[in-house]
């Protein structure tokens, strides 16, 4: 007897979870450094959102990291989570959720640039080098005189640029073969660099306690859950349907993300976030959907 298909129910709940809540992830982090510092914030929540993978992973039997596989976790640590979710932990603090998750959507196009340059990749499409300029001509009305912070803005695109670099170290780089084991691994490493830089420019110093609001507190538990739940739904489609049709949260994210902004934060919806989302959706859209002329893109699991 054949496999039975994925119920219907099991693939909705699960195109939802990366699609809603890893859409949710910039509300939450902008919310969250209103009154916590961004590195400390982040650093505790992969602390304890990597623990509760390494020890889903622990549970499942998964064969345990050996100490090349510890270190290679480390080095990927240090572009995926400090400066990629750090990057963009530090920069929401200035730049509104919907334009950061806009930014952050032209991934696809430094995980291609760099895929060209240093992953033996064939030479650009022509759709695809459409959608690359699409997609930083979106960034580019975003911060222009006028627009969002240029500062947060830049610190953004050094982020993206960080993660599509750990990305793709993952897809060549010795780790485990379990994907919850490797995350959890990469957390862990990765909070215990951002509680240490966090610590390094007094963060520490700026906890007022009292101050800290329930809001704050609420979407820090939020992300922590987040990031355990979404992973292991992500690696589950990749084995339910198509990898194409996964990779499409790359460009709902950053919709949803300018949606939640808009009703639940007061982000203004103006003429110049019309613009930019439309060209970096589209953008996204050319690079990542499926053509008939070798397979697809790769697009990177990791979350905000």
């Amino acid at each position: 007897m054949g496999t039975e298909p994925p119920s219907r129910v099991k693939l909705v709940l699960a195109f939802a979870t990366i699609y809603v809540l890893w859409g949710s992830t910039y509300l939450a982090i902008r919310i969250a450094v209103d009154t916590l510092p961004p590195f400390l914030m982040a650093g505790l929540r992969f602390l304890f959102a990597g623990a509760a993978l390494y020890a889903l992973g622990v549970r499942t039997g998964a064969p345990r990291p050996t100490g090349r596989q510890w270190r290679n976790a480390a080095l990927a640590s240090v572009p995926l989570f400090v400066m990629g979710n750090g990057g963009v932990t530090w920069a929401q603090q200035a730049v509104p959720s919907g334009a950061a998750a806009l930014v952050v959507a032209t991934l696809p196009a430094w995980l291609l640039l760099l895929d060209w340059g240093y992953g033996g990749r064939r030479g650009p499409r022509a759709v695809e080098v459409l959608g690359i300029g699409l997609g930083l001509g979106g960034v580019a009305a975003l911060s222009a005189p006028g627009g969002i912070n240029p500062v947060g803005t830049a610190v953004l695109v050094v982020a993206s640029i960080a993660w599509a670099v750990g990305s793709l170290f993952n897809r060549y780089a010795d780790l485990p073969k379990s994907p919850v084991r490797t995350s959890g691994a990469q957390m862990l490493c990765g909070s215990v660099f951002m509680v240490a830089i966090g610590l390094a420019l007094g963060e520490a110093d700026r906890v007022n306690v009292s101050a800290v609001s329930a809001a704050s507190v609420a979407s820090w538990a939020y992300l922590v859950a987040v990031a355990v739940v979404a992973l292991p739904a992500y690696n589950w489609l990749l084995t339910a349907t198509s990898p194409a049709l996964v990779g499409t949260y790359a460009f709902v994210n950053p919709v949803v993300a300018v949606l939640l902004g808009w009703l639940f934060a007061d982000e203004a919806l103006t003429g110049r976030t019309g613009v930019a989302a439309a060209l970096v959706v589209l953008g996204v859209v050319l690079l990542v959907w499926p053509r008939k002329k070798g397979p697809p893109p790769e697009v990177t699991a990791e979350t905000p």
